[in-house]
């Protein structure tokens, strides 16, 4: 069955089943492609465990930061219409970042600042290296506390500013950079500030050119920044960590209910299994699905590059969290890019980037494979890193049923 032995995925059935049997995670829905078609799909537990609602395959997740590549992909569709440019400047939309200060070390107080040797390319916010971000610096309470709702109040940050997009942008133009653009990988505030960027250059709201370049081309007709009344029933109950599972985000009472003032780039959209798979393949496939192209292949081979310098993989961006992020991966436009294989699992150029309340997904080039797992669970995933053996369990399980 496309190269997969159906006796051996009957392992990775059974470890979903065992995770949630004891009582782990509430529920989990895992997909894996291969050649374009789906070879495997899994629904196990409930979307609402309380109310012994079963998840199903169109169960819809808040995805969070596997928002970030579906806006470095809008973005980079500006890229190939000539409206936007990788390596200029990013001043004539964003003014609010020209002529920066920046921190003489991350750890220094605001006030002990030097001139920015140079100004904020594109390239810099797809690579994260813009100089502002979530990690290790003096701002890191600053910065966290504009993250946008409604995934603030998911993540439980205190002192969250509620700002619309002009406003959150004047904050972002206050603060020095904690470091040279280019210098240094931080976590996050690029992707809201590419969103920003998107909407200014279109004219649009994001949500609007996030579906018009990206979603409605690839039939992604579950995700945006709301869930529909009509689809609520639909979205899943979003639970702390077993075994208290304490209720963070509920369908009846959903924070993605209406339009967020501030629609983030960064960390924003709902999503379901089958639509999100939609635009792994899309990347796996070189840019192109089903006869629609979103990007070119030179484009996603780009996207694919590892960016980051050999100083930059060995500075971990958040200790304790995050200190092997990069031991065998780096960074490209907006996702993780696998550059070597470890175990059992995804061999160099793959792309990944999960979401911090339990969705992850990988598009696997060379094996020409797509992989999905989406649980409901806040925190399970910190760092890029699953805190949970259930993530590396279903990497292994995948790889180990490829039989040909």
């Amino acid at each position: 069955m496309n190269g997969f032995s159906v006796e051996r995925l009957k392992r990775l059935s059974g470890r979903l089943e065992q995770v949630v049997e004891r009582d782990e995670v509430a529920g989990a829905v895992a997909a894996i492609y291969r050649h374009g078609e789906l070879v495997q799909l899994d629904t196990v537990g409930w979307r609402d465990r309380e109310a012994r609602l079963p998840i199903e395959q169109d169960s819809i997740f808040r995805i969070a930061s596997m928002t970030k590549p579906i806006t470095a992909v809008a973005a980079l569709t500006l890229v190939e219409e000539g409206a936007l440019r990788l390596f200029d400047p990013v001043d004539e939309w964003l003014p609010e970042l020209a002529d920066r200060k920046v921190l003489r070390d991350p750890l220094a107080t605001p006030d002990d600042v030097v001139p920015a040797a140079r100004a904020i390319t594109l390239e810099d916010l797809l690579t994260y290296r813009l100089g502002l971000g979530w990690g290790r610096s003096s701002l890191a309470p600053q910065l966290f506390s504009l993250t946008a709702g409604p995934i603030a109040s998911a993540l439980a940050v205190p002192n969250a500013e509620q700002l619309g997009p002009d406003d959150w942008m004047r904050r972002i133009g206050e603060l020095p950079l904690i470091a040279q653009p280019g210098a240094l990988w931080r976590y996050h505030t690029a992707s809201d500030i590419l969103g920003v960027l998107i909407s200014r250059v279109t004219g649009q709201p994001l949500g609007t050119a996030l579906r018009e370049r990206v979603l409605e081309p690839l039939g992604m007709k579950d995700t945006g920044f709301v869930v529909p009344e009509a689809d609520r029933d639909r979205l899943t109950v979003l639970y702390g960590p077993a075994p208290e599972y304490a209720v963070i985000d509920h369908p009846s009472s959903t924070r993605w209910a209406e339009e967020p003032l501030f629609a983030s780039g960064g960390a924003g959209l709902v999503s379901t299994v089958a639509d999100y798979s939609r635009f792994a393949r899309m990347l796996a496939n070189q840019g192109t699905l089903d006869g629609v192209r979103i990007l070119s292949r030179p484009t996603v081979q780009a996207l694919s590059t590892d960016y980051l310098t050999p100083e930059q993989h060995v500075t971990p961006f958040n200790p304790p969290l995050g200190q092997t992020i990069w031991d065998d991966a780096g960074f490209g436009y907006g996702v993780q890019v696998r550059t070597r294989r470890t175990g059992i699992g995804p061999g160099a150029g793959t792309l990944s980037w999960p979401g911090g309340l339990g969705t992850s997904w990988f598009a696997d080039p060379q094996e020409d494979l797509v992989g999905l797992l989406f649980v409901q669970s806040q925190n399970i995933i910190i760092a890029a890193e699953w805190q949970h053996p259930l993530g590396d369990d279903f990497l292994t399980l995948t790889y180990q049923a490829i039989d040909d």
